[in-house]
């Protein structure tokens, strides 16, 4: 098994010194599904339910979340991230609506984990 880079030799957590990495485009994709009863997706698409629009509510929340990653997930580096996208979609024949998100940055470091899976979680957390 690999070694943790963020471990040091002593076992100690550390944030991974990335200075000497060249800086270069990184995206990251990510999908995630929240499943819900018919009569809540229903209201959700039809703007009917109590909380407004919905899917613009969890957009942003998933883009507020993204732009955040540092700030919540121990150790991260803060991301220079140059375009966060969350798409909602409504499958009312599963019951569910697909979140996909887009996080792209020019930098020595990825965001592969941290902004995609936050601004999924942002997501799904206001639906």
């Amino acid at each position: 098994m690999s070694q943790l880079t963020h471990i040091n030799a002593a076992g100690e957590a550390h944030m991974v010194d990335v200075s000497a990495k060249a800086e270069t485009v990184r995206e990251a994709r990510a999908e995630a599904f929240v499943t819900m009863r018919s009569e809540t997706l229903a209201m959700i698409i039809d703007g009917r339910h109590h909380k407004g629009d919905v899917f613009a509510t969890a957009r942003i929340a998933g883009i507020q979340a993204a732009k955040r990653t540092w700030d919540l997930i121990p150790l991260c580096h803060p991301l220079m991230l140059s375009k966060v996208e969350v798409n909602l979609q409504a499958e009312p024949e599963h019951n569910r609506v697909r979140i996909e998100t887009l996080c792209r940055l020019t930098g020595k470091t990825g965001v592969r984990n941290g902004s995609v899976n936050r601004g999924l979680r942002g997501g799904a957390d206001h639906l």
